[in-house]
């Protein structure tokens, strides 16, 4: 049987006669750094680039009929699975064969902490924000098993997968953690999660092993439905006070532009341009209120009609609802009101609205200004 710590000795030798600055940390991860390779088990080791003629060194090749696979990242993508918005097992966990400098090492031993910092309590509502983003992306391979699904079985359980392993990696950033073993091999650990769907397992076998298409989408809208429960019952428990002074500070100055598109778009009858900047303005109103009401912005996945409750509780008008091809004088006027009700319930709620009626008073301002 190869050695595979004596094939990675090799590849490490090459890197520090032909490489020697071009390369500043290697590190394999997986099975071997978790103690639980099979005699198949391949190796899977990675690097970080310290320039451009570094991504050279990325090489897929077998030895003894083991497979191995050295895959460059950039430090920046080493950021992003710290930050979990990409699994942070292989930063977390991996074991570093190379190391350029000391240097390397400190930066590479951040990229560690910022692991344990994203897990403390003040980050929480980012983990939300980013198990939301990984139910997005799961949202993708629903409608296209919803669109192609019915009559392709490869099509159904391809796109199943995808719900599935997205959704269940959005289950691991809700409760704090991450896989540190392939799909397949971490069921122990998904079904210990804290915070999971209580039909889970139910749901998980019936979308792996149906073979007809309601089924398959039932249980797929069924997990992602229960998931995104437990996302927002997460996301009331991080709701902090209001606060619209400092959240809405240079919002309608930036806002009134919008709404002067709007305008304008009717006086020249361009109900295209109306269409779209109408909704863009009351959907853009709405989450920045509920920003400044909940600090925190609305899930993507949460419906428009739910996002856009404070803005219907002021009592602003409603822009869509007065859309007409035919005829856009009413929207043209409930704009109007939108600008002037928005601007003095802002006043209100003590949001300062840098408004100057000459160029003295805006030069006055920022001679004051420092």
């Amino acid at each position: 049987m190869v050695d595979v710590f004596k094939v990675c000795e090799s590849m490490i030798s090459h890197i520090k006669s032909q490489y020697p600055n071009d390369v500043a940390i290697a590190a394999y991860y997986g099975s071997y750094a978790q103690g639980t390779a099979t005699k198949r088990s391949d190796l899977d080791f990675f690097y970080i680039p310290a320039s451009e003629a570094g991504r050279q060194v990325s090489l897929q090749f077998i030895v003894g009929d083991i497979s191995f696979d050295l895959w460059p990242i950039s430090w920046e993508r080493a950021q992003r699975m710290a930050q979990f918005d990409e699994m942070p097992t292989i930063i977390a966990d991996c074991k570093l064969l190379y190391v350029r400098s000391d240097e390397d090492l400190q930066r590479f031993m951040e990229l560690r902490k910022t692991v344990t910092t994203m897990q403390a309590p003040e980050n929480r509502i980012k983990l939300i924000e980013k198990a939301e983003s990984c139910l997005c992306s799961a949202c993708m391979h629903l409608y296209k098993l919803r669109r192609d699904g019915k009559s392709r079985l490869t099509v159904l359980r391809t796109e199943a997968q995808g719900v599935l392993t997205h959704t269940l990696q959005g289950l691991a950033v809700l409760n704090g953690t991450y896989f540190t073993k392939g799909f397949g091999k971490n069921k122990e650990q998904i079904m210990n999660l804290t915070l999971r769907p209580n039909q889970l397992e139910t749901l998980m076998n019936k979308i792996m092993r149906s073979v007809t298409y309601t089924d398959t989408v039932e249980a797929c809208e069924r997990l992602m439905s229960d998931t995104l429960e437990i996302v927002e019952a997460q996301k009331e428990l991080c709701v902090k006070e209001p606060s619209y002074g400092e959240r809405m500070y240079g919002f309608y100055e930036e806002e009134k532009g919008i709404l002067d598109k709007i305008l304008t778009a009717c006086e020249r009858n361009d109900y295209d341009t109306a269409f779209f900047f109408s909704i863009h303005a009351q959907q853009e109103i709405s989450h920045f209120l509920y920003f400044a009401e909940r600090g925190q912005w609305p899930s993507e996945l949460e419906s428009s009609w739910v996002s856009q409750d404070i803005y219907r509780r002021i009592g602003f008008p409603n822009l869509v609802e007065w859309l007409d091809p035919d005829e856009l004088s009413p929207l043209q006027t409930a704009v109007e009101q939108l600008k002037f009700q928005l601007e003095a319930y802002l006043l209100d709620k003590g949001v300062r609205i840098n408004r100057f009626g000459t160029l003295e008073q805006f030069k006055t301002f920022l001679s004051t200004r420092g």
